[in-house]
């Protein structure tokens, strides 16, 4: 692959992700200082978090609900991450008839629910999260990701979803690169911006009197008697339920440990590109854009017109490091500089405006999961691996249920209810995702998979995309 000129194209770089540009300056909520009590308490601000808090109002239009955030909202997973708005809850329908063939058309059937009442949510509370149901295109780079493509557009019509399967003209109608040479267009997909989705939820909650402190971190949780307590450095908070949407931080229950790991995803975004730089590459419409190997990149376009560029280094830290320095990460964002020149001759000569990375709370199967302890006081949800702007509202809802004790459609998935194959202690967890990591790199060279993905697959273990 010829260098280009990626390093230079980097070179006026801002640290964070483009979308904090367009953050409405808002003061962070109070901190918590004393002691209080509440029917229930949600750890975590982001997506998952103030999901919950919003559904549970809607079911309980009386209780007094507290949402404990570690930094400000948005600051971590739920705003550094692409804006990809699935149809799915399940990492996509393959994914569904791969590891849950027993439930697949349940799980596609309520992915699909869940994307049209996420975007009636949006309308029915007017928040304004750039939502925009554009579709998706899945494209190849190799010729045996070209049959991947097929098997999804058969898929695809085994379930009613709409597809088109595009070659040569009707391909470079959608996007002209040398490097994409099959593709499958989905009309139903969206995109958003994430930033403005957590400040839309987090201000829609306050508005419906979520108490809500920012800069509070979760130090310990405990039982007192029927309650659960959560205590932080300066006050704790006593609830009867407790939810806990912490993504991958370290989690308050120990038996979490070791069923997600931390693993780093970077993007880049271009400067605002105009409308003759777009037709150059033939990228007209305002879907996203995501090809199909295992080091796969994902793209689309900013309401600014900018190309966000993410995807290709995973990188997981030998001990489950989660240390902030390591959002970036300049060996990969030179990579990724590189991909797009040459995915895009085009554009070669464009500049880099953002680089920045984030932590994915990856699973061993790449889809979420729930669960209780403390007799059904506790929840948790985690392991969305990537996928979770849609599916965080899908866990929530999920929680409720559970704390709640209901037995619902959601709660008796088994996807939803077992918990993944767990890491194993270092160094065997870093040393299996390394070997896993190094045979996934090899797929995407040779299109054949070895023994040691072979042995995951039957374990029902995945680290692919």
């Amino acid at each position: 692959m010829a260098p280009h000129n990626a390093i230079p194209s980097l070179a006026e770089a801002k640290p964070y992700p483009v979308w904090l540009d367009a953050r409405l300056t808002v003061p962070p909520a109070a901190r918590l200082v004393d002691d209080v009590k509440c029917d229930l308490a949600i750890v975590g601000g982001g997506f998952v978090g103030l999901w919950t808090a919003l559904l549970a109002r809607e079911r309980w239009p009386e209780a007094s609900i507290v949402v404990l955030e570690a930094k400000q909202c948005g600051g971590e997973a739920s705003g550094r991450n692409g804006g990809f708005c699935a149809p799915s809850i399940s990492h996509g329908v393959s994914n569904a008839l791969k590891r849950w063939p027993a439930e697949a058309e349940k799980l596609i059937r309520l992915g699909r629910e869940n994307l049209d009442a996420f975007e009636v949510d949006l309308q029915r509370y007017g928040m304004d999260a750039a939502f925009e149901r554009s579709g998706k295109l899945n494209v190849a780079t190799q010729p045996w990701q070209v049959d991947g493509l097929r098997s999804m557009q058969r898929n695809y019509q085994r379930f009613g979803i709409d597809c088109e399967f595009l070659k040569g003209g009707a391909l470079k109608s959608r996007i002209d690169s040398p490097v994409y040479i099959a593709g499958v267009f989905e009309p139903n997909y969206a995109l958003l911006n994430p930033v403005k989705m957590i400040s839309e939820l987090r201000r829609v909650c306050i508005a419906h009197g979520v108490e809500l402190f920012e800069n509070s971190p979760v130090t310990a949780l405990r039982e007192d008697g029927t309650h659960q307590v959560l205590e932080t450095e300066l006050g704790t908070v006593k609830a009867a339920k407790i939810i806990l949407a912490t993504n991958i931080a370290p989690p308050l229950l120990g038996s979490l440990k070791s069923k997600v790991i931390p693993v780093y995803d970077y993007a880049l975004a271009t400067q605002p590109l105009d409308h003759a730089q777009m037709r150059e590459i033939g990228w007209v419409g305002r879907y996203g854009i995501a090809d199909s190997g295992n080091q796969f990149h994902y793209l689309r376009k900013t309401e600014d017109n900018r190309i966000l560029w993410g995807g290709y280094d995973a990188i997981y830290h030998f001990g489950s490091r989660r240390d902030e320095a390591l959002t970036q990460r300049p060996d990969s964002f030179v990579t990724l500089a590189r991909q797009f020149q040459f995915a895009f001759p085009a554009l070669a000569g464009i500049s880099f405006s953002h680089a920045w990375g984030g932590i994915i709370d990856t699973s061993a199967r790449t889809t979420m999961f729930c669960g209780t302890s403390s007799k059904g006081r506790v929840a948790y949800a985690l392991g969305f691996t990537g996928q979770g702007v849609s599916a965080s509202r899908f866990a929530a809802l999920t929680m409720l249920d559970l704390i709640e004790g209901k037995s619902t459609e959601r709660t008796q998935l088994a996807m939803t209810s077992t918990a993944p194959f767990p890491f194993p202690p270092e160094p065997l967890r870093y040393l299996g995702v390394s070997l896993a990591q190094r045979s996934l790199a090899r797929e995407d060279l040779t299109g054949k998979r070895d023994w040691l993905l072979k042995g995951f697959d039957a374990l029902g273990i995945g680290f692919d995309s």
